[in-house]
């Protein structure tokens, strides 16, 4: 699985880390980072993928 984080794209809105803190996290700018490329359970980066205001976020791949 492939987590995508568009950084020309982010705004910063930080919605990602409150919904999934332990893949995402934000840089001094604000602009999100992916922490762990492979987690265990896809249902919160999904999510993230869905609200993210900038579109930013692209998720692709399986787990496993």
């Amino acid at each position: 699985m492939d987590i995508i984080v568009d950084r020309q794209l982010c705004i910063g809105a930080g919605m990602c880390v409150l919904i999934a803190p332990e893949i995402f996290d934000q840089d001094d700018d604000g602009k999100s980072l992916v922490l762990d490329p492979s987690p265990p359970h896809l249902g919160a980066v999904r999510e993230a993928e869905q609200v993210c205001p900038a579109a930013a976020i692209r998720v692709s791949g399986t787990i496993g």
